[in-house]
């Protein structure tokens, strides 16, 4: 269960995922289906071959048209759920994204990060919980990087565009651009090393899960060939007495054939 922070995640916001997410498997169902189900009820129940030719027609039209619009709604919900986590996802990490709020920017996880994220939670919970936590910062760079870098696109637009004005006063201005410009190179070079600082706890949570999957996987396997061992010398055993068993149960069966030849005889 995610926990409420107040003033980011409500409870109505998590509520109105769960619907969205329902209804875009629901919904087209029900818009595409009903009516084409009603003619072939009544296409069933017609007592005229002529009534059962028009039912079963209009029952595959209303199919069909119901199949487009049913797409079309889809198309529509998956559009609009899409922007709607967007804009939830932004809000969240407009103050900091915490470990708790991982679940709602997966999308913004590599394979191998979700990989990783699942693997540690499921074999050691606190190795998860720090992995959790420091993707939620890793996202949180991430994000004011790609933010600061746009804004430097504006504003060096901005001083170009001052610059070429001519018979206008624009020291000041440019003064402003430039001051703004230069505290966004900041701000995206400290976001830089958050994110490379990071990706190298990240890195280095990886290698300690790993190590520890490893370590639990092979005293897994080491157990398994030790009870394999303990048990292979009564393996042995058995299989030898089976073996002189057999021999000893042939050598009295020729005795009998060579006692039943000379009675023969």
């Amino acid at each position: 269960m995610i926990q409420l922070t107040e003033g980011k995640l409500t409870a109505k916001d998590e509520k109105f995922a769960r619907l969205l997410n329902w209804l875009v498997w629901l919904l087209p169902p029900l818009v595409a289906l009903p009516v084409s189900l009603v003619f072939f009820v009544l296409f069933l129940g017609s007592v005229t071959t002529e009534a059962a030719a028009i039912y079963l027609f209009l029952s595959g039209i209303t199919l069909g048209l119901g199949f487009l619009t049913g797409v079309a709604v889809l198309i529509f919900l998956l559009i609009y759920r899409n922007r709607w986590l967007s804009r939830l996802r932004d809000r969240l990490a407009a103050d900091g994204i915490t470990a708790n709020e991982i679940v709602w920017f997966t999308r913004e996880l590599t394979t191998a990060e979700r990989k990783t994220l699942r693997e540690t939670s499921a074999q050691n919970p606190l190795l998860g919980d720090a992995y959790r936590e420091t993707l939620a910062g890793r996202i949180t760079a991430s994000r004011i990087v790609e933010k600061t870098a746009r804004e430097l696109v504006k504003v060096r637009s901005r001083i170009r565009r001052a610059r070429a004005l001519t018979g206008a006063d624009t020291a000041d201005l440019i003064n402003d651009l430039e001051s703004d410009q230069l505290q966004l190179e900041r701000l995206k070079a400290e976001a830089n090393a958050r994110l490379l600082e990071a990706r190298a706890r990240l890195q280095t949570i990886e290698a300690a899960a790993s190590r520890s999957l490893t370590q639990n996987e092979t005293a897994s396997m080491l157990r398994r060939l030790s009870a394999t061992q303990e048990h292979l010398p009564l393996v042995i055993e058995m299989e030898r007495l089976e073996r002189e068993t057999l021999h000893e149960a042939e050598r009295q069966l020729q005795k009998r054939e060579s006692s039943f030849g000379s009675n023969q005889d």
